[in-house]
């Protein structure tokens, strides 16, 4: 297993095993018309043995990693009583080629989204077209050139955020790393001239948090403050010599003509939807890294060193040329979300018309399909000692693959990569548009950070700090405390 190609079809070998669409947990209380379809009843079930619906239910809330794990590996796989009032099947990454090509009217993303956020409830807008259009039109082909302006924004949200340490000295990393996330988001999202505003920052990091009454303040709040500086650059734009602001705020203004949709043209919902999507899964990620870091004080000194090595080779910027040199911080990257996902399923998307696999199970529609994501990343087939943190596994495939002349081999083992076995981003034309940005942003600042600080666990800390599971998520303990101090330089 050298390259990615034999990872690959390692896991198209396995899919016999998984030969089946897999179901997982039906509603909390579910009605008896869904169970009496005859199409679910020929799909294996897991967690029989653990008796009713409700002990279900609360088997998936406290360990629903070993259920995903136990289903990839047992061929069958299935159960009763997930949170939400939809049948849930989970399908054998195997399925992915054909899934993929599924129009949106049959299988929707934005349904699934709506039917987990309890969007009904919770009034959250996940429609709001222009933002994934202008991520990929404008954001991402714009990088090379604003990479640059990030590390900037990177080093002074450090300065402003970092307390002084030139001795051991305590910190909560998320809490800061919540701050400077905003702030860097912030600056291409929104501009300069509100990023760094307590204001901005407390509505874009707290609207994620709150729900219905408060949102709604929020919103109103978001549009208070952002609709002078709307204004103030469309009464600039009429000077000829107005140089307009390279940010998303910017590139949304000028692009909303095309999207009539009402979330679309509300700017203070599209601001508030993109900091939703962005700054806590960013931020969480970073804090995992962090994690990581803090246990590992070998890895952080080699990593030091290739960031420092890069910047060298690119006059002291950091350029693309100088990110894709980070190879070995890339694969660290991969790895943390690897064995720390925020999710453990992937590709979600609700059955709006019933279709058919290509081994003739029946998905009916109303259920809600996904693929067991965090089954495939503890595969020991895919990855060797799958339980095992190794910062450099994906370094070394990316550099056999490359000794091995397969320039897909090597791609597929980047953090941004998606694959039937690299889900962390989904899969097909709906992964997440925003990868680039975000692995940008993440090495920026975890390479900034270790050219400044050392970082170790708090005394008596001597493991990485275990993650918080709930149901099918997994997130780092905000909570808990690392220790960093100044370098001599």
């Amino acid at each position: 297993m050298t390259t990615s190609q034999s990872l690959t079809s390692l896991i198209l070998d396995h899919s016999p095993v998984l030969s089946t669409a897999l179901l997982l947990f039906l509603a909390a209380i579910v009605g008896p018309h869904i169970l009496q379809r005859s199409q679910l009843w020929k799909i294996p079930f897991i967690g029989e043995e653990l008796g009713g619906t409700e002990k279900r239910r609360q088997a998936y809330l406290a360990g629903a990693r070993k259920l995903y794990n136990d289903g990839y590996r047992k061929v069958t796989f299935s159960n009763a009583a997930h949170l939400r009032h939809a049948s849930i099947v989970v399908l054998s990454p195997s399925f992915l080629p054909e899934l993929k090509k599924l129009p949106d009217n049959v299988v929707s993303m934005e349904a699934a989204v709506d039917d987990s956020m309890e969007t009904k409830y919770t009034r959250v807008e996940t429609y709001v077209p222009i933002v994934p259009h202008t991520i990929k039109a404008n954001l991402t082909p714009s990088l090379v050139r604003l990479n640059p302006i990030i590390a900037q924004e990177v080093r002074e949200a450090f300065e402003l955020e970092m307390p002084e340490g030139q001795d051991w000295t305590e910190i909560n990393i998320h809490h800061i790393l919540l701050r400077v996330v905003g702030m860097v988001s912030g600056r291409m999202f929104i501009g300069p001239e509100l990023c760094r505003t307590d204001q901005y920052l407390d509505a874009a990091i707290n609207y994620t948090m709150e729900v219905m009454e408060a949102q709604r303040a929020r919103i109103k709040e978001f549009d208070d403050f952002l609709t002078p500086v709307v204004e103030g650059r469309e009464e600039a734009a009429k000077d000829p010599s107005f140089e307009k602001p390279d940010d998303m705020l910017q590139w949304i203004m000028d692009g909303r003509e095309k999207f009539p949709d009402k979330n679309s043209r509300n700017m203070a919902k599209v601001q508030l939807g993109i900091s939703f999507a962005a700054i806590h899964t960013t931020t969480l990620t970073a804090t995992n890294v962090f994690y990581d870091l803090a246990a590992l004080p070998e890895l952080a000194v080699e990593l030091r060193e290739e960031a420092q090595q890069a910047l060298a080779d690119n006059g002291g910027v950091f350029t693309g040329n100088a990110l894709q040199s980070m190879k070995k911080l890339d694969s660290f990257l991969k790895e943390t979300l690897r064995l720390h996902p925020a999710s453990m399923a992937s590709f979600q998307r609700k059955v709006l018309k019933s279709f058919t696999l290509s081994n003739g199970q029946v998905i009916p529609a109303g259920v809600i399909i996904e693929v067991p994501a965090v089954a495939v990343n503890s595969d020991c087939e895919l990855f060797p000692k799958a339980d095992e943190m190794d910062p450099l596994r994906f370094y070394r495939l990316r550099q056999e693959a490359k000794a091995g002349g397969s320039v897909e081999g090597s791609a597929l083992n980047q953090f941004v990569s998606v694959s039937q076995n690299s889900l962390t981003f989904g899969y097909g034309r709906h992964a997440c548009p925003g990868r680039f940005f975000a692995a940008n942003e993440i090495k920026m600042i975890v390479a900034n950070f270790l050219m400044r600080y050392e970082v170790k666990n708090v005394i008596g800390s001597a493991k990485r700090y275990p993650n918080m599971e709930f149901a099918h998520m997994s997130i780092p303990d905000p909570s808990k405390m690392v220790l960093f101090r100044e370098l001599d330089n």
